[in-house]
């Protein structure tokens, strides 16, 4: 959850990278400081960052209260503030959050969300609005090694209501969220697979209404250095 002056390293770093912070919270990084910082980096690399915003969950924030209601008035606060609607994106889930992304923002980027989200969110958005959807990409083979890292990866966000809530408003069931997460859960909610297998089922949210796929690699071992597999995958990834 950083605030946008944190996407200031990458962008000093690169010459045509656009870079989106997936999320700022609205409950720790306060609407003026969020405004003053985009401010900044929008005047000395134009065009290459997005604000991206949401309201987190209730089991990791005190402050967590009337979540579209604190959107709405961040929101107000941002324009106030003359941010513009076409440089942010809303972390959005359910339908009025979604609406809201496109009513009030360039569109939405969602995370840990079935192929299915994709296809709906993009029915609710219409053709115009930005949807980014973040995906967790296991590059392991083995279907036993790369569910059991998934579901190491996945046991925390099995306690956050948000995102179980979205879980069964896609007809996932108790039985699927118990254990870690059922193969059916896991196989929705993570690529793996080889580059070939990882590159066809992106090309699947593509094809659903993604613009844009964000990748998150979630490793099979503790100590192992990620940046090799994001290599194996952009390479990859960019035929999607």
């Amino acid at each position: 959850s950083p605030p946008p002056a944190a996407a200031g390293t990458a962008l000093s770093a690169t010459r045509r990278l656009v870079v989106a912070t997936g999320i700022t919270n609205v409950w720790r990084t306060p609407a003026a400081q969020a405004a003053a910082e985009t401010a900044g980096l929008s005047t000395r690399y134009p065009g290459r960052f997005v604000l991206g915003i949401g309201v987190g969950h209730s089991q990791a924030t005190p402050e967590y209260r009337r979540p579209y209601a604190a959107m709405v008035e961040y929101l107000d606060a941002l324009d106030a503030a003359a941010v513009p609607a076409g440089e942010r994106v809303l972390a959005a889930l359910g339908p009025r959050m979604l609406r809201l992304s496109t009513q009030r923002a360039a569109g939405a980027h969602p995370y840990l969300i079935p192929l299915e989200h994709t296809a709906r969110a993009r029915a609710l958005l219409g053709p115009q609005a930005l949807l980014a959807p973040e995906v967790n990409v296991v590059l392991d083979s083995d279907p036993d090694t790369a569910r059991q890292a998934a579901r190491k990866h996945l046991r925390y966000y099995l306690t956050l209501t948000n995102y179980t809530g979205n879980f069964r408003r896609f007809g996932f069931t108790d039985a699927d969220l118990a254990g870690g997460g059922s193969d059916r859960l896991v196989d929705a909610l993570y690529l793996w697979g080889g580059v070939d297998r990882i590159r066809a089922r992106a090309g699947e949210f593509y094809r659903a209404g993604a613009d844009h796929l964000a990748v998150q690699v979630v490793p099979t071992h503790a100590d192992e250095p990620p940046a090799a597999r994001y290599r194996a995958l952009a390479a990859a990834l960019v035929q999607a």
